[in-house]
């Protein structure tokens, strides 16, 4: 058995108009996404939306499959990082004075130069971040879990659109109407935004992600404010604005730090693996990671090819020198790494933050103009938004059994799209309103992007940054979160606290929980023990009751209840599969014959209950299972021409030919069978109807000699 995370083919999920919806939900998205940037200096993350337009589109279209419309929405959000990037960025460069000297093709430069590396990026770490590292991304597993629900419907689907409506209607009243404030329980304390925000999203980031990891979060928080801010300001260490410019420093160093660990202590060596097994020629292997090409062979050449072109290219057409233009091509690597650990933990991508950084690491080595370190800023800031989108969208897929060269191939094209575009948008934006209209206390605030412009002379304190870089290594070494420590350092206060006011949320819930199976006898084992009991027991049954989506389970466990689908239930029961007798019958059979390889001469009988039982019946057992497994394979390859892949279709005609009722991955207890072509359908209905009236009458009956006059 695979897991549901392991590749399918792309048949299907890839489509052409799939490609048609998400291009032109692209166009809208991106355009919408970088007004509202600079408008709100916020960027809402449009996977879910995405996700749920994609279907429906999809479905007006005729049959869609979830994978299908995984990919459609892949495509449709990957334009509002690239836009975010460009966002958060270039205006700075439009409030410092330098607008007549960036054109539309400096900034389709940028955001195509961003775009691409952060798919070359997302292409080598893939592997590490969903497969090994088993990260939450809350927001991708949002995108799943939605895209169930509207395929499913009941309670589910009343569930989450209701709360989704609900979150919906609260922003508007808050940033549309003001009749919300966006801050809560505000104190005026010097050089720290002390408040609750009132953010239902941040609230939920919190919830999803757990106390344990949100609390290291907080931790940073509290050590950068009021460690630092306030502590050092009342101790005469330093004034507001030099506390203030170290703890962004400590808070840059730490995430940098633990950018370069990761690199160093697990990419790097996944990369030698990689190498060697391409050395050794084990492509079988190896190939299975390939997201571009299909072979990694050529991946490792058009990753290495694809990072020196764009050197090349931001060296000579953005005028940035070959030095600096190599620094970012590799601290781009570096920083996306970052940014999918924080995706991955947080749900939180500070995109603009990387981009500052690297930023700052070139200003600090090389003599460069100030308006070329805004496309500095803007390639890695749109490298590491779209990075983050891609692993919310190949989490997502994993969750859902999509095939993730056929989510990467859909963000590149939606990712183009959004370049395009967004670079359109800015251009259009700063000649209708003026550079002047940019900027705090203006029609576009730009907040990010003024961030940077204050940034933009240098690092605030560089000693504190080599201490927070060094100490981010250390203690990712030593299994400490920096990620998340240093991120709560950099980040607004009132951020930190809320989401650590959703996580306190979740540690009540879990502690109300585990009283209320206290309350009623179990525990967390006995409740595991009782679950997986159940299972087993109605799937061996064949009554096809599903309590938990036991496709979230271990391999090994899924294995079982595949084997107990086969198996089946007892003799003269209700119960569908090959049933306990006959596979008794013959693995005595087999042991009988085994037994008369080593003494040829001697004479057995097969017995059950204590009685010997006739050959025929043996034989009879024997040819049950040969059309058992000849439907199976039938059905299996018949589902297999669809768009789904090995695991799914197997276990679709198994729990089929068995009269159990769930299968796994996308048909898993959680969904149904929809996503099937009409004639799949038939074909698993025809098999289900000769696994409940028993095989050998079904095909006696479909003989055509049964039919014939005598």
């Amino acid at each position: 058995m695979s897991n549901p995370s392991n590749r399918t083919s792309m048949r299907g999920q890839l489509t052409l108009r799939g490609v048609v919806i998400g291009a032109l939900g692209c166009v809208i998205i991106t355009a919408s996404s970088a007004y509202t940037a600079l408008k709100m200096g916020a960027l809402p993350w449009p996977i879910i939306f995405a996700a749920v337009i994609s279907l429906f589109f999809l479905k007006l279209m005729g049959n869609a499959s979830l994978n299908e419309a995984n990919v459609t929405h892949t495509i449709m959000s990957a334009g509002a990082m690239v836009a975010g990037g460009l966002a958060f960025t270039i205006p700075g460069a439009w409030m410092l004075g330098y607008a007549d000297q960036i054109s539309w093709l400096d900034m389709f430069i940028v955001a195509l130069a961003g775009t691409i590396l952060g798919l070359l990026a997302t292409a080598l770490i893939h592997r590490h971040f969903i497969v090994d590292a088993a990260l939450e991304f809350p927001t991708g597993n949002a995108a799943a879990q939605t895209l169930r629900a509207t395929e499913a419907g009941g309670k589910t689907g009343k569930q989450l659109f209701g709360s989704m409506a609900i979150a919906g209607i609260y922003s508007v009243l808050r940033d549309a109407l003001g009749v919300v404030p966006s801050m809560l329980c505000t104190l005026n304390i010097p050089g720290v935004t002390f408040a609750i925000y009132n953010s239902p999203m941040l609230l939920s980031i919190g919830f999803l992600v757990g106390f344990a990891p949100v609390a290291f979060w907080f931790a940073g928080a509290l050590l950068g404010n009021f460690g630092i801010i306030v502590g050092g300001t009342a101790a005469g260490l330093f004034d507001i604005v030099t506390a203030q410019g170290i703890v962004k420093s400590l808070g840059m160093g730490l995430m940098m730090g633990f950018g370069v660990a990761v690199v160093l202590k697990d990419i790097l060596p996944q990369v030698a693996g990689i190498v060697r097994g391409l050395a050794a020629d084990s492509s079988t292997d190896t190939d299975e990671q390939s997201l571009i090409s299909g072979s990694l062979k050529l991946d490792a050449g058009i990753i290495g090819l694809g990072a020196a072109a764009i050197a090349v290219i931001v060296a000579i057409a953005l005028d940035l020198g070959p030095v600096p233009a190599v620094i970012v091509t590799l601290f781009t690597f570096v920083t996306t790494i970052m940014s999918a650990q924080s995706c991955g933990q947080t749900g939180i991508d500070p995109m603009e933050i990387f981009g500052l950084i690297v930023m700052l690491i070139v200003a600090a080595f090389a003599q460069i103009a100030q308006v070329k370190l805004f496309f500095i800023a803007g390639i890695v800031a749109v490298a590491c938004g779209l990075a983050g989108d891609v692993m919310n969208d190949f989490k997502a897929g994993a969750v859902l059994g999509t095939n993730p060269r056929a989510q990467w191939i859909g963000q590149a094209i939606g990712g183009i799209v959004g370049a395009l575009v967004a670079a359109a948008v800015m251009v259009a934006l700063v000649t209708a309103y003026g550079p002047d209209a940019f900027g705090p206390d203006k029609s576009f605030v730009a907040a990010q992007a003024s961030v940077v412009a204050t940034m933009v002379s240098g690092i605030p304190s560089v000693p504190w940054f080599v201490g927070g870089f060094i100490a981010g290594i250390v203690m990712y070494w030593l299994g400490i979160p920096a990620m998340m420590i240093g991120l709560g350092v950099y980040l607004p206060f009132y951020m930190s606290l809320t989401a650590f006011l959703g996580s306190c949320v979740k540690l009540a819930y879990d502690k109300w929980s585990a009283h209320r199976d206290a309350t009623a006898g179990l525990s967390d084992e006995e409740r595991a023990a009782k679950d997986a009991a159940f299972q087993a027991t109605t799937i061996m049954s064949t009554t096809g009751y599903a309590t938990k989506d036991f496709t979230l389970w271990p391999t090994f466990s899924r294995c079982i209840l595949v084997l107990l689908m086969y198996v089946g239930g007892c003799a003269g029961s209700t119960a569908g599969g090959m049933k306990v007798s006959r596979l008794m019958l013959q693995v005595k059979s087999l042991r009988r014959e085994l037994d008369h390889i080593i003494h040829p001469n001697r004479v057995s009988v097969i017995t059950m209950d204590g009685q010997s039982v006739d050959e025929r019946a043996v034989t009879s057992a024997h040819m049950f299972q040969v059309a058992y497994l000849l439907v199976l394979m039938a059905g299996t390859l018949v589902v297999s021409l669809d768009v789904l892949g090995f695991t799914e279709s197997f276990v679709a005609a198994l729990t089929c030919v068995s009269n159990v009722g769930p299968s796994l991955g996308a048909l898993g207890p959680m969904a149904n069978f929809a996503p099937l072509s009409w004639f799949s359908k038939l074909v698993l209905a025809l098999i289900m109807l000769m696994g409940r009236l028993e095989l050998m009458p079904m095909l006696v009956l479909l003989s055509p000699s049964t039919w014939r006059n005598k």
